[in-house]
């Protein structure tokens, strides 16, 4: 399995403190079936600026320890960049990194109450450069709560989505768990990652959430998940059904 969005890089971000928490991390994903794991540490969010050459060293040095501890597990680079105006500058500039350096899929991380008024434009312009946008944990974030169609939107005018493991499996509520499988209804998202931050309270979760996609909408969904995920690290083209609308639920006929 492969992971494309882990904060296991140390001391860098509100994830992995120590080298020692980043190799407990590393274990307990390999324990999952992980074999792969994309590295994202926050970027431009307020409290950490990550850019591209410190992450590509520090994913170095971490997979140097890795094969010191013999522990079965590659780190791969990437980003969790908030949304912001420079974006694109910044890229050719050399600060921004797409995932796994391929410079085709990019992540983009909305505020989690609010979704920037600029967004549409410049995920057109993220696409303008030859880069896919991958919406992380759109699940979470309350303005799509309320109104799923601004992501429908996107992600009909080509972004793609990716959704927390353990948004899946409940440890952000009943709420999230429900829109998160909305979003799989309708084709609104396109892979699961974990968004890990360490061993404790965020922890993985990703056997628990395949098992659960393949028991709801069965293997052929979680292939396609996993397909999109090796496909992203490989630089290669995803799968992306047509998305269609979040249908709103009727209560007692009010709406109806």
């Amino acid at each position: 399995m492969i992971d494309l969005h882990c904060h296991i890089l140390p001391g860098i971000d509100d994830g992995a403190q120590t080298m020692e928490d980043s190799l407990d991390m590393a274990r307990q994903a390999v324990s999952e079936g992980i074999h792969t794991i994309v590295a994202t540490p926050h970027h431009q969010n307020g409290r950490y600026i990550n850019e591209k050459n410190e992450i590509l060293q520090r994913v170095a040095a971490l997979n140097e320890q890795l094969l010191q501890e013999n522990i079965p597990l590659t780190i791969l680079p990437g980003q969790e960049s908030r949304i912001y105006g420079e974006m694109i500058e910044d890229y050719r500039n050399g600060k921004i990194l797409t995932l796994n350096s391929t410079n085709k899929y990019v992540f983009v991380e909305f505020p989690s109450s609010q979704v920037p008024r600029f967004t549409e434009r410049l995920l057109y312009d993220v696409q303008a450069e030859g880069l896919t946008p991958i919406i992380v944990h759109p699940e979470r974030n309350s303005r799509l709560l309320e109104d799923p169609d601004i992501l429908y939107n996107l992600v009909n005018k080509g972004a793609m989505t990716q959704v927390t493991a353990s948004s899946l499996t409940g440890r952000f509520g009943k709420k999230i768990k429900k829109f998160s499988m909305d979003l799989i209804d309708a084709n609104l998202t396109h892979m699961i990652a974990s968004d890990a931050h360490n061993v404790s309270g965020r922890n993985f979760h990703m056997q628990e959430a395949s098992e659960l996609i393949s028991a709801e909408y069965g293997m052929d969904m979680l292939y396609l998940f996993q397909e999109n995920a090796e496909a992203i690290v490989n630089g290669s083209a995803c799968f992306k059904d047509t998305p269609e609308k979040v249908k709103k639920k009727k209560f007692l006929g009010i709406f109806g």
